[in-house]
């Protein structure tokens, strides 16, 4: 793992007050959120009220809901345009196989011993392995049988169901709004709705899992203890890549989002930080300012970067703050050199082509083929690139067009947090 730096490189005048004034302009606007909020927790609450009482799939009438994402924890950058929502279902005991080609980060998920259950008709012919691939099946039809009669509360658009993309563990909806062309439409939102299997805090993590969560030196050793008594989930995401086995066909991914939402909104060293003006830091400040470089390089490189997402940032950040993990190394007037050495800490870790999962350390995000070495190769002379001209990326972009009724369609920004369809399913 890359050694942090603490004796970041002096900052310059102009990259300071870039770095000063393109903070402020990252956080959604509040008339944004709440419309964005009152938006999602409808569709929520009307998806849940539908598979209770859904007949055709009775496994998925006792779900339950879990938030994760950048917006709930608080590092949303510019609009609130993007949600996910991870639908918990109720299983028996399981167990689980790691695919060892995976490095602990994928595994085949059975029941203990067979059952009669609802769950029953999504295994395969064993009658224990649960197929990921029917739950997700499952899942979206009831979505799509959901959406076709659901209508918006504040008649803003319509709700569309998204094409399935390969590997993705989403069902993705849209929020498609009318343009001042009668001819298109225009999309104000998405929501990724999630089938995840709960864990038990009473079975332990994996043994992939164990030499994780790295955070003695930062939140202390009891909480890493805390943390590691929760519960776990698998989501139904096969790995990337082509002949893939029949067993990593119908793999589960492990997922900590629960644990990474509570430990970015719980960042500090002292219990107190961010409470109250005299106990602020600037650590979320920094991880939005690195998901907007990340999204700016999206855009200029959408093709070489197309597996380049806001997780691999997330992940940067993480470590970083295990690394730097005084509060006193993050307080607000110390913002622009605070940035740097988080982007410095990104350029180490492509530099030695290596950025270890944060809860499954032997797994490498940054290997092939999940993110090829060309990608890597170019971003980092892009990174480069942009440390030399001052980091033109961070520029402030036009506005953010506003979610409402028939908006003009907005220019093109530099950088928003429109994370890639093919990738954004990193952060489950």
């Amino acid at each position: 793992m890359p050694w942090i730096d603490e004796h970041v490189a002096p900052v310059s005048s102009d990259v300071c007050d870039l770095i000063k004034h393109r903070v402020k302009q990252l956080s959604p606007r509040r008339p944004d959120q709440q419309q964005s909020s009152r938006l999602v927790n409808d569709l929520r609450d009307s998806l849940l009220d539908f598979l209770k009482k859904n007949k055709k799939q009775p496994f998925f009438r006792s779900v339950t809901v879990l938030n994760s994402g950048s917006y709930y924890e608080t590092v949303k950058i510019n609009y609130p345009n993007e949600f996910d929502m991870m639908l918990l279902l109720p299983t028996p005991r399981l167990t689980w196989i790691e695919l060892e080609e995976y490095h602990g980060l994928h595994y085949s998920v059975s029941l203990v011993r067979p059952t009669r259950s609802e769950v029953q008709a999504f295994l395969l012919d064993d009658g224990l392995i649960i197929s990921a691939s029917r739950i997700l099946c499952g899942m979206r039809c009831l979505v799509k049988n959901f959406i076709s009669t659901y209508k918006v509360p504040e008649g803003v658009g319509r709700w569309v169901l998204n094409r399935k993309l390969p590997s993705s563990p989403a069902v993705t909806l849209s929020l498609m709004c009318s343009a001042q062309d009668a001819d298109q439409e225009s999309e104000l939102m998405s929501v990724d709705i999630v089938p995840a299997l709960e864990v038990p805090e009473s079975q332990g993590w994996p043994l992939a899992a164990q030499h994780g969560l790295q955070v003695d030196n930062w939140l202390g050793k009891k909480a890493r203890r805390d943390l590691t008594k929760q519960c776990f989930y698998f989501v139904p995401k096969k790995p990337k890549g082509r002949n893939l086995s029949n067993t990593a066909k119908e793999s589960w991914r492990i997922s900590f989002s629960h644990i990474e939402k509570q430990i970015i909104k719980n960042h500090g060293h002292a219990r107190t930080c961010c409470e109250a003006p005299a106990t602020k830091c600037c650590r979320k400040r920094c991880l939005m300012l690195l998901k907007c470089l990340i999204e700016g390089l999206k855009v200029r490189f959408p093709d070489e970067l197309e597996r380049l997402c806001s997780y691999h940032g997330k992940t940067v950040f993480l470590h970083t703050l295990s690394k730097r993990g005084n509060d006193s190394q993050w307080a607000p007037s110390d913002l622009p050199s605070s940035f740097m050495a988080l982007l410095s800490a990104l350029e180490d870790h492509v530099s030695n082509s290596e950025l270890p999962h944060f809860f499954i350390p032997a797994y490498n995000l940054f290997a092939a083929p999940a993110f090829p070495r060309k990608a890597l190769s170019c971003l980092q002379r892009a990174l480069d690139e942009q440390r030399k001209l001052g980091l033109p990326l961070l520029k402030l972009p036009s506005p953010a067009h506003p979610l409402t009724i028939n908006p003009s369609p907005p220019d093109p920004p530099l950088c928003t947090e429109r994370d890639n369809s093919q990738t954004k399913n990193m952060t489950t």
